[in-house]
């Protein structure tokens, strides 16, 4: 609860058990003690919120909220009351109405710094930046400290950074927010290192790169010390913009020797000196080459210098740094980029990432590290080189399973790394089917032989082999991608499981195995993955893309909203279009559900063209080579995928909304408007939407013709091509058509649309079982379930369509009871199959892995059941709904 420091007098032994029983959890007992107090005390304000607080916590929102109005239209001023009532808005998500709260306050009470503060707090979390200006300069003349007047500054920032007009950013609120720093500099009032922060910020993007560096290289400068070479991280980054390569170039070989091993400031020295070289710079014969000291603009500088660090660090007793070891590297690379000769003089870089990984292979950054030099190798120096390596790893002798292990951590991490660096150079690829499950043997008798080493480990730490295990299932994946054979997902999805129980926290198993439920439709088990990798705030919109969209009917309205971008948009499309599709015309009318949900069908309320793809891409570990991993081109398509499929949703929620007023003859105040069968006259939003909808059907139908597949690893595909595929958005778009053509058409164009729609969208494409058994092996086909629920998704439109002509009310009833049947064989099918009795002959298991893989099969089978039951209960209610129209 609240701090109770502020409460006072009696009022604190009177309030303090209710307090006690709401942080206890105790909230009846709370609402109890509440209503004693105010018996005796009924203008003991406080005791009525906390009762409030109560009955919200028990589910009792709107008796919460108007005890909580009552006291609130008082306007109290007293800490209890306030601190209550912000506490409740915050648990209700109502946080604007605490701003009313102490603007009120502030009003009774105009010289409280503490009232002034908690309503500039109070701004801030609503994000009322103007607001938040004016509540800091009233704070700063109650109280003249200089936080509260930057907090003033920072609301102008704030501002500038949200303001849709760039120009007024740049024109307005920067340069009175800079204004108002200079003021306080010229007064000499600068006292904390955030004031020096902010006014650097603000110089920073206004573009004044040359006073920013004045500031930080002056007098202000000297307050940046909060983080390890703040000032010169600052000078590096403004020297960059000005493109003052010699003082970059000067400044980086001073902090270099300071310390050879920071790799931002190799990369600064590389990039400045390439820039000199190409604009033929020389120092100046006399004096300093530059403000920072000596300037480095030749090659054979560059190579004198990276030897210099090589040579302290080879001199040192203690374990050398890795800096300097990847500089040569690094600048071999940058040489041969610009077919420079002089990169034959820093050695051979197949000998030098050998000599590196004797050095370091028991680190497990080594596999990083290395990997961004491997294009340094010819392809033919490939094996050469993973052979090199592997005689450098101490293994024991081979033992029965003729696999030779290591016997310490340092061992398995250098075996780890060669694996790794094989797998990134496609030697794991090239072998053919046999050679991939000899590989996948081995890796999981080193994952299973690493275990030893990490029985004392925590559950949230990670085992030291994991890393095989997660190999493994790559390989097992590969297979799958390439032969079809299915048993390699199911042994693959049996590994991560067995990984999960020996390592509960590896997000790495999470990820793959959640990537691999949704790719089978099985989103059972995806929900608590997901909550089990404790997402927060920002995460949810980074990898949440991973498969709220896949999951058709489990557990969609349990994503969290999330921030303003085109994963936020497209959740919210989803959540809205499932309530629909769940409730209308069922527990409310369409007209209610859709005015729930304040859906404005004129308005298209996503921001195009401000939407922000905010995906984690890279959010897997992978080792495949260059030609197999998510390239530029991927991204582009994924984001127009993306976007088209949001498009497709969004209209087709808007016209769905359009119908809920077409569904009811027009109310009084549009009596002007004509009306025909009961049916208002069409309104200028619903063809220009159909339009929309033809023409991004269009747009959709080109790019799935020309889309190839992304990489496994990468972004996951939308519904886009199935739902093209399975005819459910033209079926739906042709329903949309038939209220504007209603007033043409007979009862035999009614019969043709009709028909129209049976063919377009039939039950033949749902008709097959979700898990196949042929010779006791299981193959799913998830794609049927898919399509069930477009199916239902079309059939929900079409009975919303209805009210316009009920023509073809017997034809839906007959179509639905099909429906119906199918579920109820798929269910009494996946009821009768018995996961145990399915064989997995061919594949070398032992028993235990075998009750793995026999445990995801187990969680497949349970999810398609649950999925179908769902779809079953929805289309049981939409029969009841069409029984219930007046025939």
């Amino acid at each position: 609860m609240a701090a109770r420091g502020h409460v006072q007098d009696p009022n604190d032994r009177r309030l303090r058990p209710i307090y006690d029983y709401l942080d206890n959890g105790n909230n009846k007992m709370a609402i109890q003690q509440a209503d004693k107090l105010l018996k005796k005390h009924r203008d003991l304000h406080c005791a009525k919120v906390l009762k409030a607080i109560g009955l919200q916590r028990t589910g009792k929102q709107d008796e919460a909220f108007t005890l909580a109005q009552e006291v609130a239209n008082l306007e109290p001023t007293d800490d209890n009351s306030l601190q209550a009532l912000t506490i409740l808005y915050r648990e209700m998500h109502r946080p604007e109405l605490v701003t009313k709260l102490y603007e009120a306050a502030v009003r009774k009470v105009p010289t409280s710094e503490e009232y002034h503060s908690h309503l500039f707090m109070a701004y801030a979390r609503v994000g009322e930046y103007k607001k938040m200006q004016q509540a800091g300069m009233a704070l700063y003349k109650i109280v003249p400290k200089n936080p509260y007047y930057f907090w003033s500054v920072m609301s102008l920032v704030m501002q500038a950074i949200s303001a849709q007009d760039e120009k007024l950013s740049h024109t307005m609120f920067l340069p009175l927010a800079e204004r108002m720093v200079e003021k306080m500099v010229k007064e000499e009032k600068i006292e904390a290192e955030a004031e020096v922060q902010l006014y650097f910020m603000i110089l920073e993007r206004l573009g004044k790169y040359v006073e920013a560096l004045e500031v930080v290289r002056g007098q202000l400068g000297e307050k940046l010390t909060s983080e390890l070479q703040s000032r010169e991280n600052k000078c590096m980054l403004l020297y960059h913009q000005l493109k003052h390569w010699p003082e970059c170039n000067a400044l980086s070989c001073k902090l270099l020797l300071k310390n050879p091993d920071d790799w931002q400031f190799y990369l600064s020295y590389f990039d400045s000196l390439f820039h000199l070289i190409d604009q033929s710079w020389t120092p100046p014969e006399e004096g300093d080459h530059c403000t920072e000291g000596e300037v480095h603009c030749s090659v054979s500088q560059a190579i004198s210098f990276v030897e210099e660090r090589l040579a302290a660090e080879e001199a040192k007793e203690s374990r050398p740094l890795r800096g300097p070891y990847l500089a040569r590297l690094e600048l071999i690379r940058r040489l041969r980029q610009r077919s420079c000769s002089e990169e034959q003089q820093l050695g051979e870089p197949l000998e030098l990432m050998f000599q590196y990984f004797v050095k370091f292979g028991d680190k497990p950054c080594c596999i990083t590290d290395l990997k961004v030099f491997l294009e340094l190798l010819m392809p033919d120096q490939y094996v050469q080189f993973i052979n090199r390596l592997t005689e450098a790893v101490p293994l024991g002798e081979a033992g029965e399973d003729d696999v030779a292990l290591p016997g310490d951590t340092r061992a398995l991490q250098r075996h780890l790394c060669v694996a790794q660096l094989g797998r990134c150079l496609g030697l794991q690829h090239a072998l053919d089917t046999d050679g991939k499950l000899a590989l996948i043997r081995e890796l999981k008798i080193h994952y299973h032989h690493g275990l030893q080493f990490g029985k004392n480990c925590l559950k949230t730490e990670l085992q030291f082999s994991d890393m095989y295990c997660l190999m493994a299932a790559h390989v097992y994946v590969d297979l799958w991608m390439e032969t079809g054979n299915e048993q390699m997902l199911w042994q693959c999805l049996g590994l991560l499981e067995e990984g999960l129980s020996h390592s509960p926290s590896n997000a790495q198993f999470k990820l793959l195995l959640l990537l691999l439920f949704c790719r089978l439709g099985a989103f059972e088990p995806v929900v608590d993955l997901y909550s089990s990798l404790d997402a927060k705030h920002v995460q949810h919109d980074t990898i949440g893309q991973l498969f709220h969209r896949q999951c058709f009917f489990i557990q969609t309205r349990k994503m969290n909203r999330l921030n303003n971008s085109l994963h936020f948009a497209q959740v919210r499309t989803e959540r809205m279009l499932l309530d629909l599709y769940l409730e209308a015309d069922i527990s409310s009318t369409l007209e209610e559900s859709v005015k729930s949900m304040s859906l404005c069908p004129e308005e298209d309320d996503i921001p195009w063209d401000n939407i922000r793809d905010n995906r984690d891409l890279t959010v897997f570990v992978s080792w495949n080579p260059k030609d197999r991993q998510l390239n530029e081109e991927h991204r582009q398509r994924s984001v127009e995928e993306e976007a088209l499929w949001l498009k497709i949703r969004s209209v087709t929620l808007r016209l769905v909304g359009c119908l809920s007023g077409l569904c009811h003859p027009p109310s009084v105040r549009n009596s002007e408007k004509t009306t025909e069968n009961g049916v208002a006259a069409k309104p200028s939003t619903l063809q220009p939407l159909l339009s929309q909808m033809e023409s991004t059907l269009s747009q959709a139908a080109q790019f799935t013709e020309r889309h190839s597949q992304y990489p496994i690893l990468g972004p996951p595909s939308t519904r886009l091509a199935q739902a093209l595929a399975s005819g459910s958005c033209q079926c739906q778009l042709s329903a949309l058509q038939l209220p504007i053509h209603l007033q043409e058409l007979e009862a035999a164009g009614l019969g043709i649309i009709w028909f129209a729609l049976g063919q377009l969208y039939t039950l033949n494409k749902c008709k097959g079982d979700l898990l196949e058994v042929k010779d006791g092996r299981c193959k799913a086909q998830p794609s049927l379930l898919e399509n069930l629920v477009y199916f239902v998704e079309t059939i929900c439109v079409v009975l919303w369509v209805s009210c316009f002509s009920l023509e073809f009310t017997s034809s839906l009833q007959s179509l639905l009871s099909q429906a119906l049947e199918h579920i109820k064989g798929q269910e009494s099918h996946l009821t009768a199959l018995k996961m145990e009795s399915l064989s997995l002959e061919g594949l070398s298991q032992t028993e235990e892995e075998g009750a793995f893989t026999k445990t995801v099969m187990d969680k497949v089978q349970s999810s398609y059941l649950r999925s179908l039951q769902e779809i079953g209960d929805l289309l049981r209610k939409r029969v009841d709904t069409l029984k219930s129209l007046k025939i």
